[in-house]
Parts: C-alpha cells; sequence; structure tokens
C-alpha cells in the first residue's frame, strides 16, 4: 500500500512525509486485523478489539487526504459522512420512524446501519450539541456490538473533545468508549500543506473599505455574466430560506444572513446543494460575545469544504491575524487553514 500511496500523492501533487508514512503502516496493519481474508492470519490472531481508527492533528497536515486514500482502497461496503451529516441522518430516522429513546431508536438505526456497511468513515469529529453529546455514548456502543469499524478524523484530542461544554460528565461514557475501542493517533507535522504551494488568497479581501467592495462586485459581475438571477427559495424541516442573489449556481450573501440566524448544517448542506460558487460578505472577527455565531460559521465552512464549494470573501481581519473566542480557538484553527483553500484559484480543480 505504501507503493500505492506514494503513486497517490505524485499523481495528486499531493506533499507526503515520513509521519504520513508510519501513520499508513499503522492504517495497514489496523486493516489486516479487521478485514484479512487471510484464513491463517484469523486463525493464529486475537479477534480485533480495536473496532476503530481515530486519527487527530492540526489542520492542514493531511489526515482527510491520507484516510481518504484508505478509504478509498477498501473493497467492502462502506460509507464516508461528514459528522454533522451522519448526526442529521440519526436524528431524521428518529423522525421518520416516530421513534425515541424509549423505542430503542439507537439499536434500530445501527441494525439498519449494519445492513449497509461495514465501516463507516467520519470526517472533522466535532462535538459541540448538548442533545448529540447525551446520545453519543449509547450509539457508539451500539456500533461496536454491530461490530461496524469506525475511522475518524478530528483536530482534537479524544479526551479534549466537548471540553468545557454544558453537562460534559453525561459526554464522559462517549470519550471512554472511544478510548476502548479505538486506535487513537497523532498526526504530527509543522506545516499546514493548504498554506504552501500555489495557494494565493486571490478571492479573500480585506479590509471592508470602498476598494475591496469595488473588487469583490467587479468579480462578482464577471462571475455572474449572461446567468440568469432567480429567487431559490428553500424548504428545510419546515424553515423557509431564500437565495436573494442566485445565478445559476453563483450565489451571493452577508454573513448576518447565514450564521446571525438559528442555522445548523442542515440548512448548509441544502444550501451547498443549490451552489458551487458562494460569496459571503462582512465575515467579522469573532470573540467570546460571538460564539454562536462563530459555531455556525465554523459548521458553514466545514460543509462548504466538504461540498467542493469554492468561495470569495470579503472580511475585516487577515488570514494570518485573527482572533476567536476562548472556547471556539482550536476548530477554528481548521476553518481559517480551509478559508486559505477556499478562496484559492486552484480549489476544486481536476
Amino acid at each position: 500500500m505504501k507503493k500505492q500511496f506514494l503513486r497517490y500523492c505524485l499523481d495528486n501533487k499531493f506533499q507526503q512525509n515520513e509521519e504520513q508514512l508510519k501513520t499508513l503502516e499503522l492504517l495497514v496493519d489496523f486493516n489486516k486485523k479487521n478485514f484479512s481474508n487471510n484464513i491463517l492470519f484469523r486463525i493464529f490472531t486475537q479477534p480485533a478489539q480495536k473496532l476503530g481508527f481515530y486519527l487527530h492533528g492540526d489542520v492542514g497536515v493531511g489526515k482527510t487526504m491520507l484516510l481518504n486514500f484508505y478509504f478509498d482502497n477498501l473493497i467492502i461496503p462502506k460509507k464516508k459522512m461528514h459528522f454533522n451529516e451522519f448526526m442529521i441522518n440519526f436524528h431524521d430516522f428518529r423522525h421518520t420512524n416516530k421513534l425515541n429513546e424509549k423505542d430503542n431508536s439507537i439499536d434500530f438505526f445501527v441494525k439498519e446501519l449494519k445492513q449497509k456497511i461495514e465501516l463507516i468513515y467520519l470526517d472533522e469529529f466535532q462535538v459541540t450539541n448538548i442533545v448529540d453529546a447525551m446520545i453519543l455514548g449509547r450509539l457508539f456502543e451500539s456500533i461496536f456490538k454491530q461490530n461496524i469499524k469506525v475511522l475518524i478524523s478530528s483536530n482534537i484530542k479524544i479526551i479534549d473533545l466537548y471540553k468545557d461544554g454544558l453537562q460534559r460528565e453525561q459526554f464522559i461514557p462517549f470519550v471512554k468508549i472511544i478510548e476502548k475501542f479505538c486506535i487513537e493517533h497523532q498526526l504530527e507535522i509543522n506545516q499546514d500543506y493548504r498554506r504552501s504551494g500555489q495557494l494565493k488568497l486571490e478571492r479573500y479581501f480585506h479590509p471592508l473599505n470602498e476598494q475591496t467592495i469595488f473588487q469583490v462586485n467587479q468579480i462578482f459581475r464577471q462571475l455572474t455574466k449572461n446567468k440568469k438571477k432567480s429567487m431559490v427559495k428553500l424548504e428545510i424541516k419546515g424553515r423557509l430560506f431564500t437565495l436573494n442573489y442566485f445565478f445559476e449556481g453563483v450565489a451571493r450573501f452577508n454573513f448576518k444572513e447565514l450564521c446571525e440566524v438559528n442555522f445548523g448544517a442542515e440548512d448548509y448542506i441544502a444550501i451547498a446543494d443549490k451552489c458551487n460558487f458562494v460569496t459571503i460578505d462582512d465575515i467579522p472577527n469573532f470573540n467570546d460575545e460571538m460564539i454562536n455565531q462563530q459555531q455556525r460559521f465554523i459548521t458553514l465552512v466545514d460543509v462548504f469544504y466538504e461540498k467542493k464549494i469554492s468561495m470569495m470573501v470579503s472580511s475585516n481581519f487577515n488570514l494570518n491575524n485573527y482572533t476567536s473566542s476562548r472556547r471556539l480557538a482550536e476548530p477554528y484553527k481548521r476553518t481559517i487553514s480551509r478559508l486559505f483553500e477556499l478562496t484559492s484559484p486552484n480549489f476544486n480543480k481536476k
């Protein structure tokens, strides 16, 4: 698999290093213990106690790239999902089947999952919702009981998940389950690959002044030239949202429209499904008084990155000089890193 990985990096013009290769060796070992077709290997080895692989590290070090390569080379029933999307699916299943906790909705959901897949890959694992925090322990206990294998990427160590969150004591059972059943490994590289190479901030404009506003308007006019303007109405579980500036897949919003309303991943996914290019104006610097808006913005960028939506942005801050609320300082590093890539002319080019 090492030769395949090196070829994969070369073909995609990805940088690679020794730390990634060491991590790949651990993934190969995880693969042998859980999916080996070698009868002798299965006879002379104990059943795998580690059913999951939890890979964490700083932003832009290649976690997702590495796990994507491993995932794509697995010839088993499998599914990759952003963590937010996975939890939306669970809540939708519960709602559609009119189930609640007393109806063993978790077991029903996991048994249905087991019929479809042997492995699930959850990208960008991060817990911010107290409702999710309270059920994750039982959900993953059921997943591992059904012998479903799990790949997880995160910027956060297992022990630090949902740190300082409300009623965190109810989240501790999940931490213990993940520690018990998952190999935890840190990919540690002192370089953010998203900021290196040919990435240039040609669609990130700051500070907010007449010149930058003029530049954004000019580029947006070029992008929408000869495109028909329409108003698109989205309905997400009874909530209505209108895309007022929509030109055949190219949309424009003000930050307040997207992040100062009670939106979540589900809403941003619905918007992303309609768009291939998005402009967001007036992104502020964040502080402790804006933690809800910042959390929504983090979720928005995660969704747009996963859906490969290119962006143009205007803001009052430089991406190398930003502020954050204290609680979201770590996950926000990933957001900043992804903004480097999302606003790059090279993003999403084949």
